[in-house]
């Protein structure tokens, strides 16, 4: 037995990896996106369709009532998000997986048909519940199953498909909406059901920490062996068949530092990416541009979050999470201040693109920072804790929205409100190795802090 590499066994579990694995982990990595894909749409197609269903007389929509409908779906994820680490560890991972693709894609399908605002809205909600669950299992099954010197990269590789999702929304938007209406954008939610789901069925494989924790020793085994996966020995601290951490590990003593200052991290990003994501078509119209143009600026966004996020990942493996993070976040205000200025469409362009890495690319990179700080059975709780309290700042940034967009204070203050919560999302982050190790940010090294240990 051999302590891993980048440091999985800190606290005197050993990581164990399998040389010559047969599988490689890019069958995950290559699911995740695909069911990512679905995921990004889910939560995107709502601002795109939020002009139209402003100018759709039967329901007679106000500002204030869309930017709530569009918290629903986040307060369900919340919800969702919490829930996903008990669920992971009752469960397991796959189970997880699959049970909530089929809940969110059911829910957000059956929005095409909703005969009134309020049934909209509670099947939104609905829907963002199985989202809530989908996004941490999801991340926590790829770092898992990736080499450490490919965490971050291929976390950003599957989460991706979340970007791709955002752009298929756009020019689904673009092509559907003027003549078709909204409600043929929420029927194509229904896509994964029939496309994704048989796929993830026949080959996600479940998390050997998972079975370790259930005492299926011999299964964590044989898949750790397959796809060369890193476990942890728990012979020594932990008997087999004990059950998988919990929310309430997280808040000990030694977690407790770190994981607050990313849930803060986690909050504020969140805010700032549903907040633009939810009213940049709108706000854009209200500065004078076409329906068209507006959704445009919303297909920059995420494409910008894609090939931004990807860069971004890369450099992270190698010289920490950390800098890379709070440098992002960073760009997230610059970027999001600019666009409160009249500028040529090409230079606005290239800022929305540096938003969407801002924003999207930030959730990404911070989701996978929680996953290589707390190992194990701790990861997908971490992750499920962090994205569902910082949840809160995804339900409250599309309301500071729509109130913004019902004042007089007119579209830039949108602008101005959310490069100060970005800034507070870098203090976070920068705060989060204070007392840790030197070698945090050295390239290979572990990505490690005083205040998150594997579990012993």
């Amino acid at each position: 037995m051999t302590v891993s590499r980048d440091g999985e066994g800190a606290t005197g579990a050993l990581g164990i990896s399998s040389p010559n694995p047969r599988r490689s982990s890019n069958v995950i990595v290559a699911l995740c996106f695909a069911a990512l894909i679905c995921d990004g749409y889910d939560l995107v197609v709502y601002g795109a369709t939020v002009p139209s269903l402003l100018g759709y007389e039967r329901w007679d929509l106000t500002a204030i009532e869309a930017g709530a409908i569009g918290s629903l779906t986040l307060v369900g994820m919340l919800i969702g998000a919490l829930a996903s680490g008990a669920a992971s560890g009752r469960f397991g991972s796959r189970r997880l997986f699959l049970g909530s693709m089929v809940w969110f894609a059911t829910a957000m399908g059956l929005c095409a048909l909703a005969p009134s605002p309020e049934v909209f809205g509670l099947l939104r909600f609905i829907g963002g519940l199985g989202l809530g669950g989908f996004v941490p299992v999801s991340v926590a099954l790829i770092l898992e199953f990736s080499p450490p010197k490919r965490r971050q990269l291929n976390n950003a590789l599957s989460c991706c498909g979340y970007c791709l999702g955002g752009i298929a929304a756009a020019i689904a938007g673009i092509v559907l909406l003027p003549d078709l209406g909204f409600r043929w954008m929420y029927a194509l939610c229904l896509l994964p059901l029939v496309t994704v789901f048989p796929l993830a069925l026949r080959y996600l494989p479940e998390s050997p920490s998972y079975l370790d924790s259930r005492g299926r020793v011999e299964e964590a085994s044989a898949i750790a062996h397959d796809f060369g996966v890193q476990r942890i020995d728990r012979a020594s601290s932990e008997p087999s068949g004990t059950t998988s951490a919990s929310m309430r590990d997280l808040m000990k003593p030694a977690h407790r530092r770190a994981a607050t200052l990313f849930t803060v991290a986690a909050f504020c990003g969140l805010l700032i990416t549903y907040g633009i994501s939810t009213w940049l078509p709108q706000i854009m119209k209200q500065a004078g541009y076409s329906l068209g143009s507006s959704l445009m600026f919303l297909l920059v966004l995420n494409a910008g979050a894609m090939v931004g996020v990807l860069i971004a990942s890369t450099l992270a493996d190698r010289v920490g999470s950390r800098k890379v993070t709070a440098t992002v976040l960073l760009l997230a205000a610059i970027s999001t201040l600019m666009l409160s200025l009249r500028m040529p469409l090409p230079m606005l362009y290239v800022f929305v693109a540096i938003a969407g890495l801002g924003t999207i690319g930030t959730q990404i990179l911070i989701m996978g920072y929680v996953g290589t700080v707390f190992r194990g059975t701790l990861r997908a709780p971490a992750i499920g804790l962090t994205v569902g309290i910082g949840r809160t700042g995804a339900v409250i940034g599309p309301i500071i929205g729509g109130w913004i967009a019902a004042s007089t204070l007119g579209y830039q203050w949108n602008f101005y409100a959310f490069s100060v919560f970005a800034v507070i999302g870098m203090a976070a982050i920068l705060m989060i190795s204070v007392g840790s190790s030197p070698r945090v940010d050295r390239p290979g090294a572990a990505e490690r802090v005083d205040s998150a240990l594997v579990p012993d």
